[in-house]
């Protein structure tokens, strides 16, 4: 069986691993809620939430999949598997049923709130492991802080 090695080896891989996985489980299941609450949003303001749900899941997946890329880039395996998400998840579930607008606008801005926080962290954590895998975080954080700003701003 053929395997895939990467530049990385020691301390830097599994920072850097560890900070990327980290990052994908936050990602997956950010599309995952986000499309959830797409699904159930109502109120006045449905239509512009809706709209923006549908963009916050298209960049969680262009994200997660570059994250996801670039783990395997460097030699390991990523985990995206639904039970390792529902296990290791740090975002708050939506509740079932409809979920008015303004609660939907409140729970994003804390949701991307806490996902911009733990990004940072790994942004620090990659600074002297791998400044590649950095620039990945900053930029799937720059998007987080958008969508954040834009969701913050119709309170």
């Amino acid at each position: 069986m053929a395997t895939i090695s990467g530049p990385l080896t020691g301390d830097d891989k599994t920072t850097t691993v560890q900070a990327l996985q980290g990052a994908l489980m936050d990602l997956i299941d950010l599309s995952l809620v986000a499309k959830q609450s797409h699904w159930n949003v109502i109120g006045s303001h449905f239509r512009p939430i809706h709209l923006q749900l549908d963009e916050v899941t298209d960049l969680a997946r262009e994200h997660a999949d570059t994250v996801a890329e670039r783990i395997v880039a460097l030699g390991a395996n990523p985990d995206g598997r639904a039970a390792t998400i529902a296990k290791s998840t740090k975002l708050p579930q939506p509740e079932l049923g409809w979920i008015e607008d303004g609660k939907v606008v409140a729970t994003f801005t804390d949701l991307l709130d806490g996902m911009s926080r733990r990004m940072r962290e790994r942004i620090d954590a990659t600074e002297e492991s791998d400044q590649v895998t950095q620039d990945i975080l900053i930029a799937v954080t720059q998007d987080i802080e958008k969508q954040r700003w834009m969701f913050q701003a119709q309170r």
